[in-house]
Formats: structure tokens, C-alpha cells, sequence
């Protein structure tokens, strides 16, 4: 299996299976004297582990990062040695007999017929290297980009829309997302909404969510025009994601509703005498470089497959079957996506950052 690495300079590989012995990845191209412990990584894995509410999977994991390599205490404290930094995260909680069913069937809306048809061979348990379990390693590598990114540079996320319910744009708190169960980007739904996911999960189905991010702190300049986007790349990151089946920049899909003069962000001189902008519906990017306003995106998550309710499909053999999925599962995958939307954007602008200071010598 090729393509488990993105990135440029600041490179990422992930590796591991939903049910093997551990998952883990190899940040290559970090540089040199960082100051990078667990103790680092570990807030960002707790915020994306499962079995933290009752709306998302409960199975148990401490998601313990271990730092293999790429480090060393020099006497002053533990840095980054500038080569490859590796991380393990035992896996702790695998119950594979959940799966023995579909072990020759393919679940409607999973990777099973689509990894099967490529490869000859898929590992069922939990999905393998398709279960949104590979995402934890992601939040590891997103923690180190975050670290050689710095506190200037803010990366928030949360969720906007819940199935059919959406926050306004001036309800949006980001403030708010780690501090209630739904990562919801306001507190004052959560009642609500809660009651609505209750719903969903006592029924045994789920539902979709789209989770909103906001980058700030970027000056102008990161990216590069046509084929090194900003936006571009970071669309790709964020549609790397499980369950991810949209994205979009900026005014997205409504800029196509927009006229010229609507759209365009207008300029004037700031009281530093540098130039400002008016409005951003470009999402902080033009011609694939950053304008030094926020960066915003809107990425949008399908409901988890794996649900009670049988659901019509075919098995190797060549025959029909009706699955209803067992195991754990969250009824709404998107809420844990949102450390991981956080995750994939910190490494893309950590990458993005390289490469502006390598071109500016």
C-alpha cells in the first residue's frame, strides 16, 4: 500500500491497523532543537480519544503517545535532533470477534469492496488502515507541527451543523468546542443538540456534521501560486480525513451565488500604513498564497456507516446479504474529526512555513 505520506518538507507518514498491536507515525524534516516531549502530544490525543461521552465510540483508549526516536535530552531539557521522530500508540481495546461476520461481506458505505477490489486482501477488523483509528497518529504530528508553529499561530475548529440544525455565523464560539461533549462551536445549542444525537444514537443510526476552521495568526505570504497552493493542499489534508466528503475555502460553494462586487475583498490602508482588507471571502487565501486575514474552511463529515439497521449488500461469494453492523461506533464521527481538521491544517502550515523560509534564503 502506497501514498501514507504528505507533506514536503515537513513530512508525515502513518502507519497501523484499527485492531493491530499499535498505530503510530514518522514526522520527517522537523527541525533541529525544538523542545518536543510526550507530555507535549498527549492534551491533543486526550481531546481526540475515544470513549470520552456517551456520543462517541466507547471503546477504550488511553491513546498513550510513545516518542521512539528523533529526540534527545541534552542537559537542558529534550529537543528535536532533526531527524526522523517516531511515534507508537499501543493499541488497547481491539474486540475483532465483533467483526467475524463481515469478515467476507461488505459493509455498504466502508472501504470493505473498494479495498478488497484493489488489493486482493483487506483487514476487517474495524476497517484496518480505512478505521478513523489511523487518525489518532495524525494528532500526534499535528501536536509537533503546532509546536514548531508557535503560539502566533492560532488553529481552531469546531462543529457548526449537526445533521439538520446549523449555527449562524454570529453564534460561531470556538471558545466553546472543548468544553461540551459535541465539540459544538457554541454552547448554547448543546442542550439541544445533545437531545437530537440522543435520539439518533438510542436509534441506532447516525448522522452527518459539518466542522468549521479558523486559522489566524498567518502573515502574508505562505503558499505558492498554481500547483503549491495553500488552499489546495490544505483541501487535500482535509479530504484525507475519514468520513470527510466535502471542503471548502473561504465563501466556498456561496461565492458561486455571489456577484463580482459582492465577492471581491476590498483594500484600504490600516492606520500602520499596510493594507487591509474589507471583507474575506477568500478564506485568507488568493493565488494559492496566504493574505495574512484568517483562514477559514468548512469541512463536511458523512454519517457513520456502521449503524443497526440491516443494510442491503454482497459478500465475496458472490451473494446477496443484509448487514446490520455490529460493534462500537459513534453516532456522529464528525465531533471527534475536530482535533483531527485541527491536526491536518497545523501540518500543512507548519509545512507551509519551511518552505517559505527556505525561498526567502
Amino acid at each position: 500500500m502506497s501514498h501514507n505520506t504528505f507533506g514536503h518538507l515537513f513530512r508525515v507518514t502513518t502507519w497501523g491497523e484499527s485492531h493491530g498491536r499499535g498505530i503510530g507515525c514518522v514526522v520527517d524534516g522537523c527541525p533541529a532543537g525544538l523542545p518536543l516531549t510526550e507530555a507535549d502530544l498527549q492534551p491533543w490525543l486526550d481531546r481526540r480519544k475515544p470513549g470520552g461521552s456517551r456520543f462517541v465510540t466507547q471503546r477504550q483508549e488511553s491513546d498513550t503517545a510513545q516518542i521512539w526516536s528523533g529526540v534527545f535530552d541534552d542537559g537542558a531539557g529534550q529537543v528535536t535532533t532533526g531527524t526522523p521522530i517516531s511515534i507508537l500508540i499501543p493499541n488497547e481495546d481491539q474486540r475483532s470477534k465483533d467483526y467475524g461476520e463481515i469478515a467476507r461481506a461488505f459493509r455498504p458505505g466502508h472501504a470493505d469492496y473498494t479495498y478488497q477490489a484493489k488489493y486482493g486482501v483487506r483487514d476487517y477488523r474495524g476497517g484496518g488502515r480505512s478505521s478513523a483509528r489511523e487518525t489518532a497518529a495524525r494528532v500526534a504530528a499535528g501536536a509537533i507541527a503546532r509546536k514548531l508553529l508557535g503560539d502566533g499561530v492560532r488553529i481552531r475548529a469546531g462543529v457548526v451543523q449537526l445533521g439538520p440544525y446549523r449555527l449562524a455565523p454570529e453564534q460561531i464560539d470556538f471558545d466553546a468546542v472543548y468544553d461540551n461533549p459535541l465539540f459544538a462551536a457554541s454552547a448554547g445549542v448543546v442542550p439541544a443538540w445533545e437531545a437530537y444525537l440522543d435520539s439518533v444514537r438510542k436509534a441506532g443510526s447516525s448522522v452527518g456534521a459539518v466542522v468549521a476552521l479558523e486559522v489566524s495568526g498567518v502573515p502574508a505570504g505562505w503558499g505558492a501560486p498554481l500547483y503549491g497552493k495553500l488552499d489546495a493542499e490544505l483541501a487535500a489534508a482535509l479530504m484525507s480525513i475519514n468520513a470527510v466528503k466535502g471542503v471548502e475555502l473561504g465563501a466556498g460553494f456561496a461565492a458561486a451565488g455571489l456577484t463580482g462586487e459582492a465577492n471581491a475583498d476590498e483594500m484600504r490602508i490600516g492606520p500602520d500604513g499596510q493594507p487591509v482588507f474589507l471583507s474575506n471571502h477568500a478564506g485568507g487565501v488568493l493565488g494559492g498564497i496566504s493574505t495574512g486575514q484568517p483562514i477559514t474552511a468548512r469541512v463536511a463529515f458523512k454519517p457513520t456507516s456502521s449503524i443497526l439497521t440491516p443494510r442491503r449488500s454482497v459478500d465475496r461469494d458472490g451473494q446477496e446479504v443484509d448487514l446490520r453492523t455490529k460493534g462500537r461506533h459513534d453516532p456522529c464521527v464528525a465531533l471527534r474529526g475536530v482535533p483531527v481538521v485541527e491536526a491536518m491544517a497545523a501540518c500543512v502550515l507548519a509545512d507551509a512555513w519551511l518552505r517559505h523560509r527556505g525561498q526567502q534564503g
